[in-house]
């Protein structure tokens, strides 16, 4: 049993993103949290004020482990890079995928994350609108690829592989569904690894930006 005097507000936050990537954030309640933490539940108030105040916490420990664009490389360059890493975060924090964006009072590693971006993309010569509307065309690419990621239900090209022959492919009657039975044939046959496609996505979205901007 842990002493009430052994937390902190990085132990209750720590241990509560712990329970997040292992139950998800939808059975996390305060009366939960306190006894993974060997604690009594009214204590956790005096570090976390509110769940809301708990899940603002959570998340900017999510944003502090994403890579921030780096200033010494061109901007499409440092977005790769920020994508990349956000990608491999939401991969071991699912739950976070549908709160990165909801926080109205957002901490420190959110607002250090977002100003970065923002930097990034201003000294790149878009103006502030279209670094807006850049920003947003980024985000919903990452957060919705690692969404429909997580939600897969295999992990390797090898799995995919024997979904295909054995799950897909016998619901897929060739004079039913010609063009579905190819694909998943050729898939299979070929090693096709899914999450190639976030690159080849990211890809497109990064070239298509870059018309829009006013190079300095």
């Amino acid at each position: 049993m842990t002493s009430d005097a052994a937390l902190s507000k990085q132990r209750v936050v720590v241990e509560a993103v712990r329970l997040a990537d292992r139950e998800g954030v939808d059975g996390l309640s305060m009366r939960r949290l306190a006894g993974a933490l060997g604690a009594g539940a009214m204590s956790l108030y005096y570090y976390v004020a509110s769940k809301e105040e708990l899940l603002d916490a959570m998340i900017d420990v999510v944003f502090e482990e994403i890579e921030l664009p780096p200033e010494e490389t061109d901007w499409q360059s440092a977005m790769r890079r920020r994508a990349v890493s956000t990608r491999q975060v939401l991969a071991r924090h699912p739950w976070a995928i549908g709160l990165m964006e909801s926080r109205t009072s957002p901490g420190p590693a959110n607002l250090r994350h977002r100003e970065a971006v923002t930097a990034c993309l201003r000294r790149a010569g878009f103006p502030v609108l279209m670094a807006t509307h850049a920003n947003w065309l980024l985000d919903s690419y990452v957060y919705g690829f690692a969404l429909q990621e997580a939600s897969l239900p295999f992990d390797t090209p090898d799995e995919f592989a024997d979904m295909a022959e054995d799950v897909f492919l016998p619901q897929l009657p060739p004079d039913e569904f010609p063009y579905l039975n190819e694909s998943a044939a050729v898939l299979a046959a070929a090693g096709y690894d899914p999450a190639e496609e976030f690159s080849f996505g990211l890809d497109l979205v990064l070239a298509a930006l870059e018309p829009l901007r006013v190079p300095t």
